[in-house]
């Protein structure tokens, strides 16, 4: 059904107004009391201990999906275990100029540039801080990113106003140093210039747990260096962001040119973020969290990435070609495979 309803009507549609329109939907399910319709509680086989939280399954929507936290209750309604709110900004910003977000239908992906746009740290918490105390919510996690306007030079000052503001109402509080669309922002994945702002975030979280999210153009070593510190300062990481990369797209080279600059997601980055994890694994120990996003469509695809070591899996571009029960679908097929590996 959801097949033939994007084939004939949503992919025609501008994707960002798309992703509005469906938002407006998840926003409206628990004040409507529909959402308890959709609801499917996990197969406690599926159940996840790790940074001191208990995770109803291992699937979770990455950050992107939801800004700012308003749309977390009707994504835990629809099955996902848990919701990274983000990435917010210290500062409010608009983000970069529409349009931002486009779709490579023949890749399962989707180029995007949207810039960080959200309501900054202030208005967020606000927000986050009433959908924590509602009942049965996911798991809650906040990604925070460098303000724009902000020098690379002044990150870690900007980074810690987002860090105190938000660490409090975050389950666990994740480092972002690597969206394509900010300038500057990936050199912050180098390790002289990435340790203090661990060091100085993690200090400023408390008690909250603090992973950092890198990229998937990261050399093999990059990835070994950031995992080896990851482990020395923080709680867990988060493999991978989108990628530069173009190479291998079945996406006619005139539609991927005139999307222009951005990062890809979906199955075009799968293979890179599977390998990634599994360079990751090699460096730490097995219960430090990893967690694996980029790529991953199905609960073979899930089941994959645990099998390679990540203790929980996201997902994003998915929904867009997989749909609202796309959480519920993986959760219902999981155990069997789970089970299936184990025998």
């Amino acid at each position: 059904m959801y097949d033939f309803l994007f084939r004939t009507v949503l992919k025609r549609l501008d994707p960002e107004f798309a992703h509005s329109l469906a938002f407006a939907v998840i926003r409206a399910l628990p004040a409507l009391g529909v959402g308890k319709l959709f609801q499917r509680s996990a197969d406690p086989s599926l159940r996840v201990e790790t940074l001191g939280l208990t995770f109803d399954s291992p699937f979770g929507v990455a950050a992107g999906f939801d800004k700012s936290g308003v749309g977390i209750h009707g994504l835990g309604q629809l099955g996902f275990s848990h919701v990274e709110v983000g990435t917010i900004t210290a500062l409010p910003q608009p983000g970069n100029p529409k349009p931002r977000l486009f779709r490579l239908v023949a890749d399962r992906g989707v180029v995007n540039r949207m810039g960080f746009n959200n309501a900054g740290a202030m208005r967020a918490s606000a927000v986050i801080d009433r959908a924590r105390r509602r009942t049965g919510r996911p798991v809650i996690g906040i990604n925070i990113g460098k303000s724009r306007v902000v020098a690379v030079e002044d990150a870690v000052a900007d980074y810690l106003t987002s860090a105190r503001a938000l660490a409090p109402l975050a389950d666990y509080l994740v480092v972002n140093v690597s969206s394509p669309n900010t300038p500057g922002l990936r050199g912050l994945q180098e390790i002289d210039k990435l340790k203090p702002l661990l060091t100085a975030v993690k200090a400023a979280a408390g008690d909250t747990p603090v992973l950092v999210k890198i990229a998937p153009d990261v050399t093999d070593d990059e990835a070994r260096a950031i995992a080896r510190l990851a482990v020395d300062e923080l709680d867990g990481i988060i493999a991978t962001n989108t990628t530069l990369s173009r190479e291998g797209l079945k996406t006619p080279a005139a539609t991927v040119e005139a999307a222009g600059a951005g990062g890809v997601s979906g199955k075009p980055v799968a293979a890179r973020s599977l390998e990634l994890l599994r360079i990751i694994r090699t460096v730490v120990p097995a219960e430090f969290c990893v967690i694996s996003v980029g790529g991953v469509e199905t609960a073979e695809d899930v089941a994959q990435r645990l099998r390679e070591g990540a203790t929980l899996v996201q997902g994003y571009t998915g929904f867009i070609y997989r749909g609202p029960f796309w959480a519920r679908s993986i959760n219902a097929r999981l155990p069997k495979l789970l089970r299936s590996d184990a025998s």
